[in-house]
């Protein structure tokens, strides 16, 4: 492939951006890792020509990072060749769901290469019939909205179009005031993200000042005291010293229509319904490692999109993080639900997120001694990363192959060794887990038992509704 060409002038990175650059580790590798299934193999050469002319679209993705003594920077590769990013990959042995998750997982553990842009696509030609394509992109370059979005921006709703019309975005409608409301806070947060910083240092330092800000003070600090009050989560089998492996895993498809019955017979919603399954399945993994867990709670942290989800094509990082709780230690699948019904309630109402994000970008720009003390504060707060990424509810074509199935992971910051994505596609979701091999060296171990808990709930759902219509 010939090398770019263009303009060697160095634009800006964006402070949120330089922040998620600044967060990698050997332990945690700030890498969004995604994998397609398809039933047909897909053809190299296609496949090649759909990312030269649409993904490289963005110009984005033909720059590397250049950090220097004045500031890190986006320049585009001179060297750039398409070939490099793009690989063909084979599975060993029977070429199966098991032997492509080690695949994955190795990828996920795998640094990219800083000298270049911050991607790679890798085709496996023989997988279940057909083939599967694994994406690793580096977390500077956007979150997994707009990179999931990237991703449709490259499938056609036919095998064969007979010329390209822009894929639906309905499933990405948002209320416009709402929007517009969010985006003014955002602004104004932006702008006193380096005070914010300041009150976190001072929070820090004396934990009761975080306590009485949180009861008397004003609503950016009220909120800010309030997240850096959180105690650290408990330990558990699933925290500890990382390693630099990942393991990930995930479960068979849910119907998208049985997870929504659940949600309209205890006021939930989708994701509400999910993260109580997932709740569900830790307890009993953790109960038969051998944990105490009667009455216990531990938190994951939920990206919130803080943006028009139609700018998802500018790509960068545009979202904050709330905490949620996952009551673990609830023995009743029904309350574990209303208890997480109840939690995402709360952090809906609070301005929780939009405070992280201004914290985010001072961060992107502070010290890397006191930037790498902040980042340890919150992930201490977490157990695990929690993402929930609603896609088309049509079947989707990428080089005139049919995506049978899909599946994303985002990256764990400090100390988090674990993260629960969500997707749903076509009717169903898709459900998966990362994990950090030394805590949990048998994710599956995790997600073969997310689909019995979820079933718990369908089935006291269906009784429930059965109930309500007989005595009517």
């Amino acid at each position: 492939m010939s090398a770019a060409r263009g303009s060697t002038r160095k634009t800006p990175m964006s402070r949120v951006d330089h922040a998620w650059l600044r967060m990698e580790r050997p332990t945690n590798l700030m890498m969004i890792t995604g994998v397609m299934m398809f039933e047909t193999p897909v053809n190299i050469v296609k496949l090649k020509k759909v990312l030269s002319e649409r993904f490289l679209a963005y110009p984005r993705f033909r720059q590397k990072v250049v950090e220097t003594s004045t500031g890190t920077f986006w320049q585009n590769d001179a060297d750039f060749d398409l070939d490099y990013h793009v690989r063909l990959s084979a599975l060993p042995g029977k070429a199966d769901k098991a032997a492509l998750e080690r695949f994955v997982s190795q990828m996920a553990s795998t640094p990219l290469d800083k000298s270049k842009p911050l991607w790679q696509f890798h085709l496996v030609e023989k997988y279940d019939g057909g083939s599967a394509l694994i994406t690793r992109i580096h977390h500077c370059y956007a979150d997994g909205i707009a990179l999931v979005q990237v991703m449709l921006s490259m499938t056609d709703s036919e095998a064969r179009p007979s010329k390209r019309e822009p894929l639906s975005k309905t499933w990405l409608k948002e209320d416009g005031k709402a929007v517009k409301e969010r985006m003014g806070m955002i602004d104004r947060y932006m702008k006193l993200g380096e005070s914010l910083l300041g009150k976190s240092m001072d929070f820090y330092r004396d934990p009761t000042l975080a306590n009485v800000v949180a009861k008397e003070g004003g609503e950016i600090a009220r909120e800010l005291a309030v997240a850096l009050s959180l105690s650290d989560d408990p330990d558990t089998v699933l925290r500890g010293k990382l390693g630099v492996s990942k393991r990930v895993a995930w479960a068979p498809t849910l119907p998208l229509e049985d997870v929504k019955a659940i949600s309209r017979v205890f006021d939930a919603t989708v994701n509400d319904v999910l993260m109580a399954s997932m709740a569900g399945a830790l307890r009993s993994y953790m109960v038969e490692r051998g944990e105490r867990i009667d009455g216990v709670t531990i938190r994951a942290t939920v990206p919130v999109n803080l943006r028009p989800l139609e700018h998802a094509k500018k790509l960068g990082n545009h979202f904050g993080l709330v905490f949620l709780d996952l009551p673990i230690g609830e023995i009743h699948p029904v309350q574990r639900l209303l208890r997480v019904v109840e939690s995402m309630k709360q952090l809906k109402q609070s301005r929780q997120a939009v405070v992280v994000y201004g914290l985010l970008a001072a961060l992107g720009m502070a010290p890397p001694m006191l930037q790498n003390l902040a980042f340890e504060i919150f992930s201490r707060k977490a157990t695990t990363v929690a993402t929930n990424v609603p896609g088309p509810q049509m079947p989707l074509y990428l080089a005139g192959e049919k995506i049978k199935e899909q599946m994303f992971w985002v990256p764990q910051t400090g100390s988090i060794g674990m993260g629960v994505s969500i997707l749903s596609y076509n009717g169903n979701v898709h459900f998966g887990l990362i994990a950090d091999a030394k805590l949990i060296p048998d994710p599956d171990a995790v997600i073969q038992r997310f689909i019995p808990e979820f079933e718990k709930l369908l089935y006291i759902a269906l009784m429930s509704d059965w109930g309500i219509q007989s005595s009517a």
